[in-house]
């Protein structure tokens, strides 16, 4: 699959991490790139049903473009939401759709992450791209 420039770069800076410590350290600094979602609007529609933290997301469009803001009580969620975040937001919907969570797989971030963090991510996943399909 071709990706985005930006994701295409990230993937290829996980890919030259090989100590999984300096990897997970990388996630976390990703939780920078997260456009937040205010607190006060959680709400049982934004939540990621599966994750092991509490975690929401808000998918909008914006100028016809996906727009992803999301918030999780834990740094390391919020970091995975960074990386997806870089992965869909600015693309048009049917772009976004084209991707593949295999793409985290790639960076060698989910045998980084205990099984659970792993299926929470899955979750995150599929949540944000069942709300672009609603865009459709």
């Amino acid at each position: 699959m071709t990706y985005p420039v930006e994701l295409a770069e990230l993937i290829e800076e996980f890919r030259e991490i090989d100590d999984k410590m300096e990897r997970l350290e990388m996630v976390f600094d990703m939780a920078d790139e997260v456009i937040p979602y205010p607190l006060e609007r959680w709400d049982d529609e934004s939540r990621v049903l599966g994750c092991q933290s509490e975690a929401h997301v808000h998918v909008d469009l914006e100028d016809g473009k996906v727009l992803m803001l999301a918030g999780a009580d834990a740094k390391l969620v919020q970091g995975l939401m960074g990386i997806l975040s870089i992965a869909i937001n600015g693309t048009a919907p049917a772009q976004a759709l084209l991707l593949s969570p295999d793409f985290v797989e790639e960076m060698g971030i989910l045998n980084t992450l205990s099984p659970s963090r792993s299926n929470g991510f899955r979750n995150l996943f599929d949540k944000v791209m069942k709300d672009i399909r609603g865009f459709e």
